[in-house]
């Protein structure tokens, strides 16, 4: 078995490499202080066709597959960039790609694949539901013309940068199905028509990663705001879960990749009591350990991407890619800090921001725990720990 990357794919690396050169340190130290949104970055993702990698030529799009995706979103954190402000365009527009009607995909997709509209929005958690997705309470009400939608939503990020929103919402009861997660459907929303009837107001978080609660009333939506059918809108998200996996593991690799590069550097460059500290194996074995989990992580990734490339049921490789990843980019960044001492605590040094960054992913899109009970569950068959439909 042959894990080398082809000549395109290296390519491709270096192509988005130099897009980020552009951006550097100061520029993402800067939007953190200010607490902004990485629009300039996004345009010029956007402009390049590098978001677009997934929708297929037909409507625009690059047609690439998972692993040429999953490279792109690695090399931008590798580079010292933040990924999630944009990776969603990557796996919501998912939804329309394999479920939407021939109409929302010809009126869509080829907007999202040239940048003109935005969908990077999903508004699928709920503050009492939370990872028991069945549970939510948000209704769609069936109208003569189309759908009334109220409810609440809580964790929904970038919508102030989106000009449209995936939304789940209940159109039967949950009293009313045989299985609790049937009854669902998914909606597109036009943000720019929803108007008052969607109140945005943004959570402050210890990261620059724009999220939201949403209230959402009496929010009217044309019949053909439904993406495929009525009641299958669990599967459908279901569907994209194994993308934002693959996705946020490959960011998670691109992190420990800067976080080694950066900890390499000085151990090799800070001389205390007459040498490189990197000559200690204090310094040196952290370093060496964080590198062999990451190469292994990475690996994973590429193997959960080809399974998904080739249409193979892929939630254990997808989960498991996830956990390894930002299991390891945590280990590299805690080496990291460790490695530059007192100066990684400082901002100038830019490892306290990707710091923080990586954190996330232990607990988010899934925490962590839930992962090893899939694991537990689907693929050693140990006895269901606990509600598990929500995540793969």
């Amino acid at each position: 078995m042959d894990f080398a990357l082809t000549a395109e794919q290296e390519e491709l690396r270096r192509a988005v490499a130099t897009v980020c050169e552009k951006f550097a340190e100061p520029y993402w130290q800067r939007l953190d202080r200010e607490k902004r949104y990485p629009e300039e970055f996004v345009r010029a993702l956007s402009e390049g066709g590098w978001l677009a990698a997934l929708i297929p030529t037909e409507y625009g799009g690059a047609g690439l597959g998972m692993i040429e995706a999953s490279l792109i979103l690695e090399e931008i954190n590798a580079s010292g960039g933040n990924g999630a402000a944009c990776h969603a365009v990557m796996y919501t527009m998912g939804a329309l790609v394999r479920h939407g009607s021939e109409e929302q995909k010809r009126r869509y997709l080829p907007e999202i694949a040239s940048g003109r509209l935005r969908l990077q929005s999903m508004a699928v958690t709920e503050p009492q539901a939370g990872s028991d997705t069945a549970r939510i309470t948000t209704f769609a009400r069936k109208e003569s013309d189309g759908y009334l939608l109220n409810g609440q939503k809580v964790f929904t990020s970038r919508v102030q940068h989106s000009d449209l929103m995936l939304v789940l919402a209940r159109t039967t009861p949950i009293d009313r199905v045989i299985k609790k997660t049937d009854g669902m459907s998914l909606f597109l929303v036009d943000l720019h028509r929803a108007g008052s009837s969607i109140e945005v107001r943004p959570i402050e978080t210890m990261v620059n990663h724009e999220t939201n609660s949403l209230f959402i009333n009496d929010l009217a939506l044309p019949a053909e705001a439904l993406v495929g059918e009525e009641g299958s809108g669990f599967r459908q998200v279901l569907d994209g879960l194994n993308a934002e996996r693959i996705l946020i593991a490959s960011e998670s690799v691109g992190d420990a990749r800067w976080f080694l590069q950066q900890s390499i550097s000085y151990a090799k460059e800070r001389v205390v009591f007459g040498r490189p500290i990197g000559a200690n194996q204090g310094i040196q074995f952290p370093i060496a350990r964080a590198f062999m989990h990451t190469q292994a992580a990475s690996l994973m990734r590429l193997r959960a991407a080809a399974s998904f490339d080739a249409g193979k049921p892929s939630g254990a490789e997808a989960n498991t890619a996830k956990l390894l990843a930002s299991e390891a980019a945590w280990e590299a960044a805690e080496v990291a800090m460790t490695t530059h001492g007192g100066s990684g605590m400082t901002v100038e040094a830019g490892i306290e921001r990707k710091f923080r960054e990586a954190r996330l992913y232990l607990v988010a899109p899934v925490t962590n725990n839930l992962v090893m009970a899939y694991v537990a569950e689907h693929v050693l068959g140990l006895p269901r720990s606990y509600g598990m439909e929500g995540i793969g």
